[in-house]
């Protein structure tokens, strides 16, 4: 029984041990760390600011007026690791997407051309469906229910992707609501799970990514990440990634 009790007193140890502190990506004061792209090549517009220690994208944009998409990426790229944040909506769309859903996105893994799409994989943040997978000229994994389009923990397992396509593997039953949300991306290696508010709402599994040079298809398991802006008014805070012993 002591040996018993010692065993478990040294695991908990161990996992204790495991636990690496946890690291802001976003300061709440300027940008530091980040850099932004958009369609319109522009870097020096301002569709992004920091607001009441939030990310603001589009902050001084008229509402209905034609606005580019755009995005902040991270200058480090990242492995092995639980990336949290919240987000909410604002109330202004722009054109061309005035009278569509507010739609946004994380995408992480990225690899190649710096883009407003990039090569990677996305959590996609869109009112009706956040936490859907999107794979971006990559290729991935899921389980998905008997329909083929909701994702299912005990689902069949479907791969979809190629390295010049943009498709969606699993949609999810939302689980947004008013107000901040909270996401919450885990990456192991080249496997990651979405959570939406702490619900799991999707998983990529084998993530790869098409290598030129060997002409073969790799794992993909690192790379910088992206927030999306895709016309729509939204915030982003207490951005924070914790690493994953490997």
């Amino acid at each position: 029984m002591k040996l018993l009790s010692l065993f478990f007193i040294l695991s908990s140890l161990l996992c204790q041990a495991q636990v690496l502190p946890t690291t802001p990506l976003f300061n709440g004061k300027n940008l530091d760390g980040w850099y932004m792209i958009s369609q319109d090549d522009s870097p020096g517009k301002n569709y992004f600011g920091v607001k009441d220690k939030a990310i603001h994208a589009y902050p001084n944009q008229t509402a209905d007026s034609k606005q580019p998409f755009a995005a902040i990426i991270t200058e480090k790229e990242y492995e092995n690791y639980v990336l949290k944040f919240e987000y909410k909506w604002g109330d202004k769309k722009f054109a061309p997407r005035e009278n569509e859903v507010r739609d946004a996105g994380v995408v992480f893994h990225i690899f190649g051309e710096l883009v407003i799409w990039p090569s990677g994989i996305e959590c996609q943040i869109q009112e009706g469906d956040s936490g859907d997978l999107w794979i971006i000229q990559a290729r991935a994994s899921s389980k998905v229910d008997g329909n083929g389009n909701n994702y299912s923990p005990e689902g069949t397992l479907i791969t979809k992707g190629e390295k010049n396509t943009y498709s969606r593997i699993s949609r999810i039953n939302s689980w947004e609501h008013a107000g901040w949300n909270n996401v919450m991306v885990t990456v192991n290696g080249n496997n990651a799970k979405f959570f939406i508010n702490g619900k799991l709402v999707n998983e990529a599994i084998n993530m790869q990514r098409y290598d030129e040079n060997t002409k073969a298809w790799l794992p993909l398991t690192k790379g910088q990440i992206l927030l999306q802006a895709e016309g729509s008014e939204v915030f982003y805070r207490n951005i924070t990634i914790q690493d994953l012993k490997k």
